[in-house]
């Protein structure tokens, strides 16, 4: 038996239990995948103190910088973004890979949105994976906006994306927002309808509708939850946990899949 587990804080609202276990269920592997309450103060100590049955880890806030550092080899996804949220152990140490950048892009074409001209709300980590998850699937323009106009300046510098500030107009129409932002900042957001009338997928999926979600509810428009960006990205962990790498599919990846939604759905439902 191997053991993986997920990680960050808060951690006890993660699904992503039950999503891996459907998952090792379905391909046969009797592997225990669990959540542990672990700060960026307390990685490296739990990192060290391993039992020789540990495989590997998902990394969730506050942990994707830390992650990182403490990798002693990156993918090049993670490079890039300077974001890890996958832990494989190796015999010399720790790969740090990052699936949200290839999940988010998954979820992005199932739903067969067009990135071409790609606006971001937030800019925090999660909006690096999607800036580069945009850039993956072709977008020819992408907006970064944020609160801090700093904070989005700097991907201007870091990622060739427009800066703008949250409630302001666009520097064009976009064909699709990605909201990185947490669940409760889409509160009272105020935004141009410009942006609103584009399809929303938003990050956010606990609780569902979002209130971000409700206010292109209210004026018509498509939104998307998060949970495929979830599901897709911890389908790209599981590829690197079982075959070593997240270009080799899964055995039967589709049903994988469909057992990782069922799992994901009755969470919701409860």
């Amino acid at each position: 038996m191997r053991r993986l587990a997920v990680l960050g804080s808060p951690i006890a609202h993660s699904k992503s239990p039950l999503i891996h276990a459907a998952a090792y269920a379905e391909l046969g592997l009797d592997w225990q995948y669990e959540r542990i309450e672990c700060t960026e103060t307390e990685l490296a100590p739990l990192l060290r103190g391993l039992s020789d049955d540990w495989l590997g880890f998902s990394c969730t806030m506050p942990l994707k910088t830390r992650a990182r550092e403490l990798a002693d080899v990156l993918d090049p996804v993670a490079q890039a973004s300077g974001v890890v949220n996958t832990l494989v152990r190796y015999e010399a140490g720790w790969i740090g890979a990052n699936t949200d950048v290839g999940g988010l892009r998954m979820a992005l074409e199932s739903h067969g949105l067009d990135l071409t001209r790609t606006l971001v709300l937030g800019a925090g980590a999660t909006a690096v994976s999607a800036v580069l998850a945009a850039r993956a699937g072709g977008a020819a323009e992408v907006q970064v906006m944020a609160r801090r106009p700093e904070a989005a300046a700097a991907f201007g510098n870091a990622y060739a994306a427009v800066p703008g500030t949250l409630g302001q107009e666009p520097v064009w129409r976009p064909t699709v927002v990605v909201s990185t932002l947490p669940g409760p900042a889409g509160i009272g957001l105020a935004l141009p309808e410009t942006v609103t009338q584009a399809p929303l997928f938003d990050v956010a999926y606990d609780p569902w509708p979002s209130p971000l979600s409700e206010l292109w509810d209210a004026r018509g428009s498509d939104r998307y939850p998060g949970i495929d960006m979830l599901i897709f990205q911890a389908v790209l962990q599981i590829r690197l946990f079982v075959n070593g790498s997240t270009e080799a599919e899964l055995e039967g990846e589709g049903r994988v899949i469909a057992a990782m939604r069922e799992a994901a759905a009755s969470s919701v439902e409860e």
